[in-house]
């Protein structure tokens, strides 16, 4: 019994690369399963084979940095996941893969400042505690006046 015991927790400590498909046959991701939970590198598809999302889990949490790519394979956003949730800079873009604003996350919400682009000029800002906006800006000379670069880091 105790051998049987053992070769079960081997078994299922191991990590199995695994593919899934829809009912079509297409590949609809494909990384890495360990104790029946995502974990490492994994891929996700749209049904016409493009790359949907891909990044790293950690039991089965999306952690590290992740893209996301529309369906005709053009950037949409990427940025940081940290125990499963947004945080950090998210940067979004525009058909034309070009930045059209970039956030500061926390645990899913806007936490800190959201920046609007166009035609890679910054257009406006905003500042958000909580997910509520505090504070917006209109162009860039007010909001350089009234807060330090190095906070965008």
């Amino acid at each position: 019994m105790y051998v049987i015991f053992f070769f079960i927790l081997q078994a299922s400590a191991q990590d199995v690369y695994k593919k899934n498909y829809d009912d079509g046959g297409n590949l609809i991701s494909e990384g890495w399963i360990s104790n029946n939970q995502k974990v490492k590198y994994w891929t996700f598809y749209y049904p016409n084979g493009i790359v949907k999302k891909e990044g790293h889990f950690h039991q089965d949490k999306p952690i590290k940095y992740w893209y996301f790519y529309a369906v005709n394979g053009n950037k949409k956003s990427e940025g940081h996941f940290v125990n499963g949730k947004k945080n950090n800079w998210w940067l979004f873009y525009d058909d034309m893969e070009k930045i059209n604003h970039k956030c500061q996350l926390k645990n899913n919400q806007k936490n800190g400042y959201c920046l609007m682009y166009k035609n890679e000029k910054l257009v406006s800002a905003r500042k958000y505690k909580d997910g509520k906006k505090i504070k917006e800006w209109t162009d860039f000379k007010s909001f350089r006046k009234e807060n330090k670069l190095s906070d965008l880091q």
